[in-house]
């Protein structure tokens, strides 16, 4: 049974390879540790195999869990990528440094008035998830919620947040054409989104996980999130 700091180390060489054939810098495209349902001893062993930079799907677990890990690795970031309910904001402002899963206009006007009520020392990153495939049921479908919402974030910028990219995910399936497809989806939608807002730094693309990273990454992803390729099969749900 291979360590996590062998699954890891497997993870990167993959990730470099897939940079080279797309002719992409293998530093432009961070890995992250998708930690759902695994214990904090393996975030520990993780952070010990290199990793600074995980993502929880829930509040309660992400709250649970993470408090002393970014107490003892203040180097760490904590990523929400899991749907968000509205009155689950508040608990999780304060701990993470980026929610990937805005889906929806009153979602962002929650995370703003929640960033008014504490001291961040820094501003809070905020995806925008679009709905590329046909599998996912969470994600913007039309084009001009979206932008109506990036609006609102990007006039509310002085209020602790910070409008920084976007975030899908790939329908569950084989077919590698269907795959790419939605990845190129949500670069075009990334594009059409940051020619109307050209002040807005929106260059984070958060897509590709376990099964289909590489694929994302030939695609344009700047963020793969990786779970059972680092950490094996759940240990908890």
């Amino acid at each position: 049974m291979s360590s996590i700091k062998e699954n890891v180390q497997s993870i990167q060489e993959k990730m470099f390879n897939a940079c080279l054939r797309a002719g992409r810098n293998p530093e432009s495209v961070k890995l992250m540790a998708v930690s759902k349902f695994h214990p904090q001893e393996a975030v520990f062993e993780a952070i010990e195999a290199g990793l600074d930079l995980f993502g929880e799907n829930r509040v309660q677990e992400a709250a649970e869990k993470f408090p002393e890990v970014l107490e003892k690795n203040p180097e760490v970031s904590l990523h929400l990528i899991g749907s968000l309910q509205k009155n689950k904001v508040k608990h999780i402002v304060p701990l993470a440094s980026c929610i990937q899963s805005v889906d929806r206009f009153d979602l962002a006007e929650e995370i703003v008035r929640q960033c008014g009520k504490v001291q961040r020392t820094t501003p809070l990153k905020l995806l925008f998830e679009v709905h590329t495939g046909e599998d996912s049921k969470a994600g913007f479908t039309d084009l001009d919620e979206l932008l109506r919402t990036v609006e609102f974030c990007e006039a509310n910028a002085g209020c602790g947040i910070v409008p920084a990219g976007f975030m899908t995910m790939a329908p569950f399936t084989d077919e590698e054409e269907s795959i790419r497809a939605s990845f190129r989806k949500l670069v075009k939608i990334r594009n059409q989104v940051q020619t109307r807002f050209s002040a807005l730094k929106l260059d984070e693309l958060s897509m590709g996980m376990s099964a289909d990273f590489e694929i994302a990454i030939e695609e344009g992803s700047s963020l793969i999130r990786v779970g059972t390729a680092i950490f094996g099969e759940r240990v908890y749900a």
